[in-house]
């Protein structure tokens, strides 16, 4: 039978055998394995403080280049859009940039006649009855033109083009009180609202987009970004002012539609001042040239801004 002497010994040994083990193994550390671990930890803090300062050199390059591009708007830009009308639809997506774009419109001499920000209630899939039903009933007490409406019952697609049809340059034109009219109806309904009150029709709009929408009803909300899009097309000159060309969103859409990227403009960097400038030259390009061209610097990008004058 085992006794207590035998546990006794036995703790003994388990402890002593920890003991001689914290011994060597100090020892060990503080030899060539605790020279090379403070060799590596050296290392590694010199490697981190030179990608900190690469980083900082970057984010001052950038900086920089914003700088850059800002003078250069104020030098080249002021005129080039001299009594050009034009209209800025800004999307959910691409609120945070649309500041950056109606600044530097104005900078080129455009007259805004105004910014109508999209709310993400117009693009809900969940809202195209109610927005079919807006439709009839905004346009019916009024004399807004709507026998080019789409039939087809989509929402989005009808709406967009009453809203094209009494902002943008009609034959006959649209009396200021029917426009006010339709765009009241809208607003009241919370599907738009007038960052910029709309003073006039426009003969060209910017319309200011982002990246793809992320939830579970992303693939209809974006089909009806670019719906949006279309039916403005149809009406008027226009440049899409982007975020990136992931798929998906309007840009990419655009460039990637033989027919519609013959007819409309994108910029897929328009969140930098660089892109601000492009979108003010793309427009340029639409309204004079007839022409449009897709700039920035996504893969689908044909160049980085429009060719300049000789």
């Amino acid at each position: 039978m085992i006794n207590f002497r035998y546990h006794v010994v036995s703790l003994t040994a388990v402890f002593l055998a920890l003991a001689i083990g914290l011994v060597v193994g100090t020892a060990a550390l503080n030899g060539p394995v605790a020279d090379s671990l403070r060799e590596r930890v050296n290392h590694l803090g010199k490697t981190n403080q030179q990608m900190r300062q690469t980083v900082n050199n970057m984010q001052r390059e950038l900086d920089l280049e914003e700088e850059f591009a800002a003078e250069m708007a104020l030098a080249f830009l002021p005129g080039s859009l001299t009594d050009k009308r034009v209209i800025v639809l800004s999307l959910p997506t691409g609120r945070d940039h649309t500041e950056g774009v109606v600044k530097m419109l104005q900078t080129a001499g455009a007259t805004v006649t105004g910014r109508l920000d999209v709310q993400d209630k117009f693009v809900s899939p969940d809202n195209n009855t109610e927005l079919l039903e807006l439709t009839a009933t905004a346009a019916g007490p009024t004399g807004a033109p709507t026998a080019n409406l789409p039939g087809n019952g989509h929402g989005v697609e009808t709406s967009s083009a009453l809203l094209a049809n009494v902002l943008l340059d009609r034959t006959p034109a649209v009396a200021e009180a029917d426009r006010k009219a339709v765009l009241a109806s809208y607003a009241n309904a919370g599907y738009v609202t007038s960052a910029e009150p709309v003073t006039g029709a426009a003969e060209a709009v910017v319309v200011v987009s982002g990246q793809p929408y992320p939830d579970k009803d992303a693939d209809r909300k974006d089909e009806s970004v670019v719906k949006i899009v279309e039916q403005f097309d149809r009406t008027g000159a226009i440049v899409v002012a982007g975020n990136g060309s992931a798929d998906g969103n309007a840009v990419a859409v655009v460039r990637g539609d033989p027919v519609l990227a013959q007819t409309i403009s994108t910029v897929d960097n328009a969140n930098t001042v660089q892109g601000q400038l492009v979108t003010a030259m793309a427009l340029k390009q639409q309204v004079d040239e007839k022409k449009a061209g897709h700039y920035g610097v996504g893969d689908s990008a044909a160049s980085l801004l429009p060719k300049l004058p000789q």
